[in-house]
């Protein structure tokens, strides 16, 4: 607005007051024009709230210049009030860095004391306290690496990343900028920091929630599967016990019955027809070891892990090498698991491998024992194909373990078991005598 003296009334000063009185003009720019040689009235006039003055008398183009730089004095005002209430309101930090300043900061609003417990002031043109100064130590380098990606205005900024507040806490925070280019070559980053502690707490939470259900789902899967496999372990020794021991006894009291009968008639024919049914009894016992060989072999229990191992190589049809076992005893779990591990390794290798050699290994690996069948068979594994691999997949799990197949094709077999070996989750392991045997428990 130009603001001039009016005709019998009041002179620029009072106008200028009268004006910045209307609520409606409170941003308006006033330029006062003033006679000439009226020094003290332009002075006067400014302090009644003009913005500039010009002094008669003057050319259009001085005019018209004074103007447009008031108009782009009121266009600056109004984005500073802008900045300034958004750095008010917006529920963030919201901050200039100049990067052609060594990325110090030129402003940054007062939320940053909230998110980081140090007053803005800590951060404005100071060398000591930067942004990347309150990075945790382990993010650095990530933060580092995004923004030196940033290098036009058309690449937005954004990165999450942790914070260490001035008491020590770690907390979240989410950056957003702009690269903006001035004159001279100057260079800004304009941006925002939002504290997401809560937010990242509630995904976290999510993500543990959902692991916890999968794992859940998987374990009762494994539960169910392992319920399945017992049914059909039952009815197989059930078949096995039917077809093949029982039908064995069945006949043998029969020829007990009718040994019987030959003593009383013919005494001297009933030794040779005793001897045969020895020969059928040891027969039928050999047949039973062998079955409850299947169940759980004795010699583990007995003589523990080394000594079962070495008895299932010594069976294998295939040359096996033994390259490491345990010097004590493990968990009665863990060593049975170890046991059905390679059992069921060297089953496949016998079956498919079409290998000439395998090595077992058990060894005891920090908190861990490793059991490792390899082969050099034909590979070419499939751990999902077959019951075999699934069952005891379920039976590795059950011991919070993990069961790894490596099976490329034409290249052999490894079968890998890492089982925790948590005496507190098993029950204290027996350890063996030197000759063997198991000590007893303490």
């Amino acid at each position: 607005m130009i603001v001039e003296a009016e005709r019998g009334g009041g002179d620029v000063p009072d106008v200028c007051r009268a004006l910045r009185a209307d609520e409606r003009l409170a941003d308006a720019w006033l330029l006062a024009i003033a006679a000439a040689g009226q020094r003290r009235a332009s002075d006067l006039a400014l302090r009644a709230g003009a913005d500039d003055y010009v002094h008669r008398p003057f050319t259009r183009g001085e005019l018209l210049a004074r103007a447009q730089a008031g108009l782009r004095a009121v266009r600056q005002r109004a984005d500073d009030a802008l900045v300034r209430g958004l750095m008010v309101n917006v529920p963030g930090a919201i901050y200039r860095s100049a990067w052609h300043a060594g990325h110090a900061l030129e402003l940054i609003s007062d939320e940053i004391e909230r998110i980081s417990g140090y007053p803005p002031v800590n951060f404005v043109a100071s060398s000591r306290r930067s942004l990347l100064s309150i990075v945790h130590p382990d993010d650095r380098d990530a933060v580092l690496r995004a923004v030196s990606t940033v290098t036009t205005e058309e690449e937005p900024f954004e990165l999450e990343y942790r914070i260490v507040r001035a008491d020590g806490e770690v907390r979240w925070v989410l950056d957003r900028g702009q690269l903006v280019r001035g004159s001279g070559g100057r260079l800004w980053m304009d941006g925002a920091i939002v504290d997401i502690t809560e937010r990242r707490a509630a995904e976290e939470a999510l993500r543990r929630e959902e692991i916890d259900r999968a794992r859940t789902e998987e374990v009762r899967a494994s539960r169910v599967r392992i319920v399945q496999a017992a049914d059909a372990a039952r009815r197989k020794i059930e078949r096995d016990l039917h077809d093949g021991a029982q039908q064995r006894l069945v006949a043998l009291t029969l020829q007990v019955r009718m040994a019987a009968r030959r003593a009383q008639e013919d005494p001297a024919a009933a030794a040779a027809f005793l001897d045969t049914l020895g020969d059928e009894l040891a027969e039928a016992s050999a047949e039973l070891r062998e079955l409850a060989r299947g169940i759980h072999p004795a010699v583990l229990t007995e003589r523990g892990l080394p000594a079962a191992i070495a008895a299932l190589a010594s069976r294998a049809p295939v040359p096996v090498e033994v390259l490491d076992l345990p010097a004590h005893r493990l968990p009665e779990l863990l060593e049975a698991t170890a046991y059905f591990t390679v059992a069921e390794a060297l089953t496949n290798v016998a079956r498919y491998a079409h290998a000439t050699h395998a090595t077992v290994r058990v060894a005891c690996e920090g908190d861990d024992v490793v059991v490792e069948v390899r082969d050099d068979g034909v590979g070419g594994a499939d751990p999902g194909a077959g019951s075999g691999l699934s069952g005891l997949a379920d039976r590795v799990g059950a011991c919070d373990g993990r069961l790894e197949v490596e099976s490329p094709a034409g290249e052999g077999t490894l079968l890998r078991a890492v089982l925790p070996l948590r005496g507190e989750d098993y029950g204290a392991g027996r350890r063996a005598a030197p000759d063997g045997r198991v000590a007893p428990r303490t």
